[in-house]
């Protein structure tokens, strides 16, 4: 529990800057929400796939596959619809 509402909001404050400008989220490919927002989440993924390009050619032994993925991510869901599969999944799971 928090000692003053003040500190709670100072808290609340503190969370969503990290989280929005701090904090690279896996789904959306490593950047900020704040990168994503602003647009410099194209030029920071093309730099990315350069990079990768770059260390696989140097060292081809390091990758089996292709480099990663640094396309952006056209569509994002906070809390996606789940399908039929998945749902029944869940309901096996727990029963």
């Amino acid at each position: 529990p928090f000692e003053r509402l003040a500190a709670a909001r100072e808290w609340v404050d503190e969370f969503v800057h990290w989280y929005n400008e701090e904090h690279r989220h896996s789904g959306i490919q490593f950047v900020t929400p704040a990168q994503r927002h602003s647009g410099a989440e194209k030029l920071i993924l093309m730099n990315r796939k350069v990079v990768y390009e770059s260390a696989k050619q140097r060292n081809p032994e390091r990758w089996i596959r292709e480099t990663r993925n640094w396309e952006p991510v056209s569509e994002v869901w906070l809390n996606p619809e789940k399908s039929e599969t998945e749902e029944q999944e869940v309901r096996e799971k727990v029963a």
